[in-house]
This record gives C-alpha cells, sequence and structure tokens, in this order.
C-alpha cells in the first residue's frame, strides 16, 4: 500500500480563528443593543478578546477538558467564548436558556460546568436553579442585570482586561471534545451531543459550501437563531472563517426589531425557525428585506404558505433546512435541482431537503430493513457522517444507533435525487385504521388557510379507528373561521379520510425550548379535558 505524503494537519477551532483574524481581521461583528444602538469590532480585535478570555479562564482553573457554561443571548461576547474556551483545549457548553429549571440544573450538573458566563437580562433565570447546582465554581457576569441571586460573580470586562494580550494556545487532538449541546429533552432528560474539533472544523466547511449555504466574504449574517442551540446552525465558524460580518441581534426577536436590524445593518444571510419568519410577516408586512439573498430556516417543517408569502411580499426565497442537535445540525437543504423547471420551484422548497455532501442517509422499516429510495417507501430516516454523533454523553441509549446509524426518530421517504421528505415524527404519527397519516401535511395544507396562524394535528384515540387526526388551530388576530371551513378547506388538498373530525382553537401552540411544536403537551390537555372539542359528523 502506498503510504500519503500529506500532511497530518489538525483540524481544530484555532486553525479557523487564526485564518479569521489574519485574513479577514477586518471583517466586522455588529451586536444591537437597542435601537440606535449597535456595538461593532472587527474580526481581530474580538480574536484579541478572546486570548484574553481565554487567559482569564486559566488562570481561574479551567483546564483541558473542563465544561464552560454560556448562559447567553447571541453577542459579541458569547462569540469570545465559541473562540476562547475550545481553543485552549476546554468543552464549550451552550445552555438553553428556554429549559425548565429542573432541566436546566440537570444539564448542567450532568455535564459538570465549572464556570458559567451569564447575560445580565437573563441572570435571574439561572439563579432559581443556583442551589442544585453541584459543580459551578464561578459565575461570570456580561453585561447589566440582577445578578444577586448568584451570589458573587466577576465581572467579564474586568475578568479579560487583567490579561495581556495574546494566548499560547495549545496543540489538540482534532477528535478532542470542542463544545457541547443536550437535546431539547422532550422525553426524559435532555441528552448531551459533544461536538469534536474535527467535526466542527468539517461541518463549517459544509456550511461554506455553494451547494449548502455558501456563506463567503461580503456576506453579513443575521443571526437569529439562537448561539446556545447546535453552535447556531455551525454559522459562526464558518462566517469567522471566510470572513462573513455577524450581526448578532441579543434578545430582540420580535417582528419590529427584527425589521429595524435588517434595516439598518443590511444583512446577506439570516436564519430563524419558522415562528420567527411568521411574525414578521403578520407584523412587518412592509418590511424591506431587499438585502436578503437568501433566508434558511428550520427548527420544524416550513409551511408552503410562508415560503410563498416571502417570495411575493418580500421577494427573499426561503431556503428550508433539516437536521438535529445530534447533526451539528446541518444535513439537508431544499435547494431546488439546477435543472429543475422554474415553475417547480416551490414545489422543491416545500420539501424538508436534499442530503448534503458529508452526510450519508438511508430509510428502515421497523424491522431493520434498508428501503428504496424511490419517494414512496416510508420508513425511520437513519444518518452517519463525521459531524453526525455517534453516541450521547455519559449515556449509551443504545436504542438511538442501528448498526452505526443514528436513528433520528423522523420518518419519510427519499427521492432517487437525494431529496428526503419527512411526514411525520416516529412519535407523532398518526395510525389510523392501520394506514399512516401525516400530522405535518395536515398543518403545512392548514397554515396555508388567510385565518389560520398556526395548527397543530395531533392523534387522539378513535373507538372505531384506534387513531383519529385533531386539529388545534390559532387563528390570524381578528379572524375567524369555523371548522366545517376548515375542513372543506382540506377537502380537496389531501385524502377524505385524513380529514379530521376533532378540532379545537387555542390560543398558542405550545412549543418545546428550540421552538418545536410540543405535540405531547396538547395530547395530555386533551386526556385531561382541557380543550373544548368541536366534532364533525
Amino acid at each position: 500500500m502506498i503510504q500519503s505524503t500529506m500532511q497530518d494537519f489538525p483540524l481544530t477551532i484555532a486553525a479557523l480563528m487564526e485564518h479569521g483574524r489574519r485574513i479577514h481581521a477586518d471583517a466586522e461583528i455588529l451586536t444591537y443593543n437597542g435601537p440606535g444602538d449597535i456595538a461593532t469590532a472587527t474580526f481581530a480585535e474580538v480574536a484579541d478578546r478572546a486570548d484574553q478570555l481565554a487567559a482569564a479562564l486559566e488562570k481561574f482553573g479551567v483546564e483541558q477538558g473542563d465544561r464552560v457554561g454560556t448562559f447567553m443571548w447571541n453577542n459579541q461576547r458569547h462569540l469570545e467564548a465559541y473562540l476562547a474556551v475550545p481553543c485552549m483545549g476546554a468543552v464549550l457548553h451552550t445552555l438553553n436558556i428556554r429549559l425548565f429549571p429542573d432541566q436546566l440544573a440537570y444539564v448542567i450538573n450532568h455535564a459538570e460546568d465549572k464556570i458559567v458566563l451569564v447575560d445580565g437580562s437573563i441572570a435571574p433565570l439561572l439563579a432559581r436553579v443556583r442551589d442544585q447546582l453541584q459543580t459551578v465554581k464561578l459565575f461570570v457576569s456580561c453585561g447589566p442585570g440582577d445578578y444577586s441571586g448568584l451570589g458573587d460573580v466577576i465581572d467579564y470586562e474586568e475578568l479579560i482586561a487583567a490579561q495581556k494580550p495574546g494566548f499560547r494556545y495549545p496543540e489538540l487532538d482534532e477528535r478532542a471534545a470542542a463544545a457541547m449541546c443536550y437535546t431539547s429533552g422532550t422525553t426524559g432528560n435532555p441528552k448531551g451531543v459533544a461536538y469534536s474539533h474535527r467535526s466542527t472544523y468539517l461541518h463549517a466547511f459544509g456550511v461554506m459550501a455553494r451547494q449548502t449555504l455558501g456563506v463567503a466574504e461580503g456576506d453579513r449574517v443575521l443571526l437569529i437563531v439562537p448561539q446556545f442551540h447546535a453552535n447556531a446552525w455551525g454559522i459562526p465558524y464558518a462566517a469567522f472563517a471566510v470572513g462573513a460580518d455577524m450581526v448578532l441581534p441579543q434578545q430582540f426577536l420580535q417582528a419590529e426589531p427584527i425589521a429595524r436590524i435588517i434595516a439598518e445593518t443590511r444583512p446577506t444571510i439570516s436564519g430563524a425557525v419558522p415562528t420567527v419568519l411568521n411574525d414578521v410577516l403578520v407584523n412587518q408586512p412592509d418590511a424591506d428585506l431587499s438585502s436578503l439573498r437568501y433566508i434558511i430556516c428550520g427548527g420544524s417543517a416550513v409551511p408552503r404558505a410562508l415560503i410563498e408569502a416571502y417570495k411575493s411580499n418580500y421577494g427573499v426565497p426561503i431556503l428550508q433546512g433539516w437536521g438535529m442537535t445530534e447533526t451539528s445540525p446541518l444535513a439537508a437543504l431544499a435547494h431546488p435541482p439546477m435543472a429543475s423547471d422554474p415553475d417547480d420551484e416551490i414545489d422543491w422548497r416545500v420539501k424538508t431537503g436534499r442530503i448534503l455532501p458529508g452526510v450519508q442517509v438511508r430509510i428502515c422499516s421497523d424491522d431493520g430493513v434498508v428501503l428504496p429510495w424511490d419517494g414512496e417507501a416510508q420508513g425511520e430516516i437513519e444518518i452517519r457522517g463525521p459531524w453526525i454523533t455517534g453516541s450521547y454523553y455519559l449515556d449509551p441509549s443504545d436504542e438511538k444507533f442501528h448498526d452505526g446509524w443514528l436513528c433520528t426518530g423522523d420518518v419519510g421517504s427519499i427521492e432517487p435525487n437525494g431529496f428526503i421528505q419527512i411526514s411525520d415524527r416516529a412519535k407523532d404519527v398518526i395510525k389510523s385504521g392501520g394506514e399512516w397519516i401525516s400530522s405535518v401535511d395536515l398543518e403545512n395544507e392548514l397554515m396555508a388557510h388567510p385565518a389560520v396562524l398556526e395548527a397543530a394535528v395531533v392523534g387522539v384515540p378513535d373507538e372505531r379507528w384506534d387513531e383519529r387526526p385533531m386539529s388545534c388551530v390559532v387563528l390570524v388576530d381578528g379572524a375567524n373561521a369555523e371548522p366545517s371551513e376548515l375542513r372543506e378547506f382540506l377537502g380537496d388538498k389531501v385524502a377524505k379520510w385524513w380529514l379530521p373530525e376533532r378540532w379545537t382553537f387555542i390560543d398558542e401552540v405550545p412549543k418545546t425550548s428550540v421552538g418545536k411544536f410540543d405535540k405531547k403537551v396538547l395530547r395530555q390537555r386533551y386526556a385531561d379535558g382541557d380543550l373544548e372539542v368541536h366534532t364533525l359528523g
């Protein structure tokens, strides 16, 4: 066998940071602090501050492999931690600020966080679990706020100001953990996923590719997706490496400030979950989004009506993405094929996405048989690749893996050209009379009705069919619609036997900490008799 003569160069976040610092020194990080207040720093300045943060953390006893938590919004200090913590050999643990208190305490203790950086505006949320934390030795305060419930804290700016510029980063094994994130924990305790330097590096290059997000020098990325969720879809590391400006909106995530941020900073790319984009559409229909060449949208299925509305109302294409915490997270993107008919563009964009280079996907039946890519066969989607987790942190969860493939829990089909169409979550699919009904398809069709703001469909017990779909509808403010009208609207869009008999109108769809519909809450409310249900004959 001929041996390679290539250098064994480690794929680490430090390499990405140094490239950004030197080659794109003047690219900018813009942090929005409110109307008329945008703080700006260059990549070189951010990297230099990251050096000082690394030195400070080392002085306070952080060693290689130690976990450093962040309880923060999207801002410059959070980005500095993104760079400093993994580059010094520690592990960045981004804490989901929307977790329930018991889950928040669980993930901090399970990860054994040693130091936690905390934004002042949300410090009281962390203070609620302060007495339950077993391993945290120090809290670092980031910005003004009420830290009284955390006891003694050290100010971030004072901490780094005390350090000399420059830091000698260690040489690291590319397979060492760089960051970790916990799943949203919709069933049982959240599960930890540890990303390696290698997986993060490769995922960043995947994000740069033209066939994926195509993030490049000259772009300006408005990062609405939280930095506490799967490394903000891997975008910060890719943007820093290629010199794309980043706009960080902190807690200003409502329609009006988002529209203002876009008008003031003129980003070319943004990313958000459907609920955020829907909020902008409903409350800022006249916003100027003309600077955007696309918006990546994920976290849950993107309704056709939302994609069509952004194209017609703002002239901005929505690029649907699919992935999970376990996949770093990007695994598929719904770019229309180059040779496709322009009239079919929306049909491609509403699909879950096309498998990205670097990952492999298959579908399997309940008995483990691998099914064909024919666009018809339905099975659980399984995935593997260099940025796909092979296990959970300190949790075997063997049932989540099948012959080295991650079992995603999503049910769907795959077209011959690699387009995935997810029909449901395995736990949410509705089996009526032995046949499957896709709750996702019903929801997307319902949300195309002008009176419907959101809709979630869940399976409920039925004496005749074992299970039937129930539609839970949130109406647009001031709008009216009867169950019979909505059912008639669905009549020519889905199979007749899919049409729900049970309807309920709710104020809002409950959501998980990452913005996905939390259908188990709706099923429980139905079981408890807390919903007013209208039944059609």
